[in-house]
């Protein structure tokens, strides 16, 4: 018998070389709204993309990818 399962969302971000891994605060909600949930708590998020989903270790990844410019 097969059993189909949702698979956890996991949104990752990479801030001063480290990876952070953030939970889903409400499954229901877009990537989106996840992105500006969380932007208060990580103001680099306020330019960043989110990333094709990936599936790894039973979880459904997102990666928060900055667009940060250099000066210049």
């Amino acid at each position: 018998m097969l059993l189909a399962t949702q698979l956890q969302r996991v949104f990752i971000l990479k801030d001063k070389g480290q990876e952070i891994r953030l939970t889903d605060p409400e499954p229901r909600w877009s990537t989106e709204a996840v992105l500006n949930f969380y932007a208060p708590t990580y103001p680099i998020l306020t330019t960043a993309k989110i990333s094709a989903p990936a599936i790894r270790d039973d979880a459904v990844e997102y990666r928060f990818e900055t667009v940060m410019g250099t000066k210049g």
